[in-house]
């Protein structure tokens, strides 16, 4: 599968359904391009590439990395989020209704922290032969600063340091020696390493 991402990620999916498709060298991959973006980059360069695709009948799949906040600049509000950058309370931009209202038939929205459902929603969509729009929806972690209510550690003698664990990229699992750790204190009990480990 192709996958792209920033503010090009919709328009760039699109433009390679287009090579694809008319090329006999990639037909075989034709139909799989997915775009990838956050919310924020969406609102302010996606959305005109989207109702491009549309309009093409582009069987492409989108992913806009819903995270709630402007992440990549320093966590500034969007027409998202429901609130201005002066703090006040605002129309939050739904973003699914949005995806529809260019024409979109397919849109889903996951928990990114449902690793399960996540795969099977994008499995279902990649490959379609439609435009379809999937929504990751989930607070980004350093937001959510409040105390956990669940903290997760290794327990080293079930432990047999596959590595599995690791593979997330979350900063709070470690190897020490051949076990795999948890550093509480960057853990967010997201749940994803149990899901993950064998």
């Amino acid at each position: 599968d192709c996958q792209v991402c920033m503010g090009a990620g919709v328009s760039m999916a699109l433009g390679l359904e287009r090579a694809f498709s008319t090329s006999q060298v990639n037909a075989d991959i034709a139909g799989r391009s997915v775009g990838i973006l956050g919310d924020s980059t969406f609102i302010h360069a996606g959305i005109t590439g989207l109702v491009d695709m549309v309009y093409n009948q582009t069987p492409a799949t989108i992913i806009i990395l819903d995270n709630r906040t402007t992440a990549m600049t320093g966590f500034q509000d969007h027409p998202g989020t429901g609130t201005t950058l002066m703090g006040k309370d605002t129309h939050a931009l739904d973003l699914e209704g949005l995806c529809r209202a260019v024409g979109v038939d397919s849109v889903r929205v996951i928990d990114p922290w449902d690793l399960e459902e996540s795969e099977k929603v994008i499995l279902e969509e990649v490959g379609s032969d439609h435009t379809s729009v999937i929504i990751s929806r989930r607070a980004c972690i350093l937001l959510e600063r409040g105390p956990r209510d669940l903290l997760y550690r290794v327990d080293e003698e079930e432990c047999t340091g596959c590595g599995r664990c690791l593979k997330l990229g979350c900063p709070a699992v470690v190897m020490r020696g051949e076990k795999a750790r948890i550093d509480e204190d960057q853990c967010r009990g997201c749940s994803l390493c149990e899901q993950v480990c064998k």
